[in-house]
């Protein structure tokens, strides 16, 4: 696992339980809305905030609107983010 994989996971495992869904298995294959991490508008904003601070950048401020956890992780590993603290 590589700093950003690691970083993305951290975060998203950490809100998680902030919400109280720690219970939640977070992996790369894990959908952010519906049934995977069944994160409502209000954790999304919030993990958007937590992933500029942490990384500079996010991919939803970027305009994009990542499904799964992979596709926020490749945002950061493709160069498209700020490099990782």
């Amino acid at each position: 696992m590589n700093d950003v994989q690691t970083t993305v996971l951290t975060v998203i495992e950490q809100l998680l339980e902030r919400s109280d869904k720690s219970g939640v298995v977070v992996t790369l294959d894990s959908v952010i809305h519906g049934d995977g991490l069944s994160l409502d508008s209000l954790e999304t904003a919030e993990l958007s905030a937590i992933l500029e601070d942490e990384f500079g950048s996010d991919p939803f401020a970027a305009g994009l609107m990542p499904e799964t956890v992979a596709e926020i992780v490749a945002f950061y590993g493709a160069g498209e983010g700020a490099a990782a603290s």
